[in-house]
């Protein structure tokens, strides 16, 4: 039994290396303006296009995806729970109509939600082709 598995062991380690082809000697970069058409390879060479009106390989849908509530990091969740605390409490700054210093912060909260629809309106100008 013992002489079989070594002469296993023998015969697997004497036995041919696989060919393992060899890196290409060149690699080449070119961004297309629209309408060219991408280069073919010279010899032993890699050629990769990007067109220029199109530079990123993540498709530009996927790109601006929102991240859900189930996908924010801990940080944002103790951040928006202390926020919706301090708000239910009336705390100063927080323009609730409880407590005794809520209504302070109406002004900033309206400037608050003034720069996100701004934010947003960009955001969907910047998505129309």
């Amino acid at each position: 039994m013992m002489t079989l598995l070594l002469a296993a062991v023998l015969l697997v380690d004497t036995a041919p290396e696989a060919a393992v082809p060899a890196p290409p000697q060149r690699v080449r970069s070119v961004a297309l303006a629209p309408g060219e058409a991408c280069p073919k390879p010279a010899g032993d060479e890699v050629v990769v296009c990007a067109p220029l009106d199109e530079p990123y390989r993540i498709p530009k849908p996927l790109r601006r995806a929102e991240i859900t509530a189930k996908n924010q990091s801990w940080v944002n969740r103790v951040a928006t729970m202390d926020e919706v605390g301090r708000v239910a409490g009336g705390l100063p700054n927080t323009c609730s109509a409880v407590g005794t210093g809520g209504q302070t912060g109406c002004t900033q909260s309206m400037m608050r939600a003034w720069a996100a629809d701004r934010r947003q309106l960009a955001r969907e100008s910047a998505a129309v082709p």
